[in-house]
């Protein structure tokens, strides 16, 4: 069933700080009602999570402070895009601020949204293999602890409660699926 996307009659901003923005959107759907949602604004280049696997066939996860639920969490190497800068980029620049590796091989394997009914935000998934020592200072106020997590228990981490963002686990899955489409081990 195809449909007709609402019509946009305006949007303004209600709230914006360093790092959110909120917007209400004015809405007139193609049966005559209009509404009004609002939505968070992400990063205008998006985001990056990167599923980093190291030659012993592990995926190096990372734990640290979460401020939104208070507590340490175990996920993968993320963060912004910067202007004019790729997903790939990103991803690999993200792997050596915060686990100290670079990556041989980097590939995207597509994009997650994190909450699309009200978020705009767009998280692009690399993969990136052939990994080596090449650490590079990032803006993380501690030192980061990288955690080696075997992908051959990848369902177990679903058990782990520090390990609870969405995103992780999907893009670990994802990546899980690619490599096995490729007849990785």
């Amino acid at each position: 069933m195809s449909r007709t996307k609402p019509s946009i009659l305006a949007t303004r901003t209600l709230a914006r700080t360093r790092i959110f923005e909120v917007e209400e959107v004015h809405l007139r759907f193609a049966n005559g009602v209009e509404t009004r949602y609002e939505r968070l604004i992400g990063s205008p280049h998006g985001a990056v999570l990167t599923v980093a696997l190291n030659e012993a066939g592990e995926v190096l996860l990372i734990r640290e402070y979460a401020v939104g639920l208070h507590r340490y969490e175990l996920g993968l190497p993320k963060g912004r895009i910067e202007a004019g800068e790729s997903p790939l980029l990103a991803g690999v620049r993200e792997l050596r601020e915060e686990t100290g590796f670079g990556a041989g091989r980097a590939e995207l394997l597509g994009a997650l949204t994190l909450a699309p009914g009200y978020s705009t935000q767009l998280t692009h998934v690399v993969l990136a293999r052939d990994l080596h020592h090449a650490p590079l200072l990032g803006d993380e106020p501690e030192p980061i602890e990288v955690v080696p997590w075997p992908m051959e228990r990848l369902a177990e981490l679903i058990q782990v409660p520090e390990c609870s963002e969405a995103r992780t686990l999907a893009a670990l899955f994802m990546a899980r699926e690619h490599l096995l489409r490729e007849g990785a081990p």
